[in-house]
């Protein structure tokens, strides 16, 4: 608690100095301000004095003030600084009196003369000295916690965004995730359609040449290798329904939906899933889908020898982390499978992201809001 009273004192008063040199800023630039030649100098100039205030706000105050705000905004913020710095200097200048005060009083007291020197102290008039001193104090401390709260305020107010950007911003967001889920659609109506064309159909094709050539001679050997391209087709007929939508997640849950996954896969997978909560099931066919393209990414191309799913929640969102140590490189771009999951976890307002250096390991990382 002192620790933090004292920063905070040492905060305003440190925002007393640079308000007048922002002072001196102010009335110098302003004539300068109608020349549009020397407008822009002095607006970086604003913005430079503003990220000083911001570093004194983290440093002393704790408070965070991101740089996403615009030179004029930090010309506007720094009109109204410079008065609350204006007023924390009083206010360290009336802390200077009384610490002056405080200490002539204390040589008084300690040499047993009266308050103001005449004579020797009693009780009763060191009393009428300490109830006015602590009364000063408070609103010394009080006028101090008023500074500090009063840059807090005008920095938050003038150099953060204001509410219609940040309303802009999530309105070009939905559009630009509205437009991300129909190009995921789209690339998962194609992803199937490869694989019905290049999987089963080309099966079906050839079990119908076997089991027409079986017809013509009767070979038994004919009947064997359409009974093995039966299951094939079945099997892949599988697959590409549990792509489509895996019913385990309706069934079961996205716990048992990944240990399937698991199960299926040509390499080792083991899966951590520490959620106490299942989460609701647009959320779970996201993530089942995030690991199911990954895992399938790091069979085909890395040449991984093991995969590890990590499902868990930080706070009020869902990490899920898939890890191999195949050979790495990986990217997310705008095609391919890869991309699309990004798209996927955008449309959900989640947060998506590759770390694969090359020589491995890849981390394949989403994280979802759960609430």
């Amino acid at each position: 608690m002192i620790i933090r009273a004292a920063r905070t004192t040492a905060g305003v008063g440190l925002g007393a100095l640079t308000a007048l040199a922002e002072v001196l800023y102010v009335v110098l630039s302003a004539p300068l301000l109608v020349v549009p030649a020397t407008r822009r100098v002095v607006l970086r100039g604003a913005r430079k004095f503003a990220d000083v205030e911001r570093a004194r706000l983290f440093r002393f105050f704790d408070n965070y003030i991101s740089d996403d705000y615009d030179d004029h905004r930090a010309l506007q913020y720094l009109f109204l600084r410079v008065l609350a710095g204006l007023l924390g200097l009083g206010i360290w200048a009336c802390l200077g009196a009384g610490v002056v005060t405080a200490v002539v009083y204390g040589r008084q007291l300690v040499t047993g003369r009266a308050p103001g020197g005449q004579g020797a102290g009693t009780v009763a008039d060191w009393l009428l000295i300490a109830v006015p001193a602590a009364i000063a104090v408070f609103l010394c401390w009080q006028g101090i916690v008023g500074v500090a709260e009063l840059d807090r305020r005008l920095a938050k107010r003038f150099l953060s965004p204001s509410y219609r950007t940040l309303v802009e911003r999530r309105i070009s967001f939905l559009f630009n995730t509205r437009a991300e889920v129909v190009e995921a659609v789209n690339d998962e109506r194609r992803r199937i359609e490869r694989d019905l064309h290049d999987g089963v159909q080309q099966r079906l094709v050839a079990l119908g040449v076997l089991l027409g050539r079986a017809r013509r001679t009767g070979n038994t050997e004919l009947v064997r290798q359409a009974h093995e391209e039966v299951q094939e087709t079945l099997r892949e007929l599988r697959e590409v329904a549990w792509h489509v939508y895996p019913i385990a997640l309706d069934e079961s849950g996205l716990d048992a939906a990944l240990e399937s996954l698991a199960e299926r896969a040509t390499i080792p997978v083991d899966v951590r899933y520490t959620l106490t909560e299942p989460p609701w099931l647009s959320l779970a066919t996201v993530i089942y889908f995030v690991v199911s393209e990954s895992v399938t990414n790091a069979v085909k191309h890395s040449g991984a020898t093991r995969i590890t799913i990590d499902v868990h929640r930080v706070g009020r969102k869902i990490v899920v982390e898939i890890g191999d140590d195949g050979s790495g490189g990986a990217r997310t771009v705008s095609t391919g499978g890869l991309g699309g999951l990004a798209r996927r976890v955008a449309a959900a307002d989640g947060q998506f992201n590759v770390d694969s250096p090359a020589g491995g390991p890849t981390v394949v990382r989403a994280v979802l809001p759960c609430a």
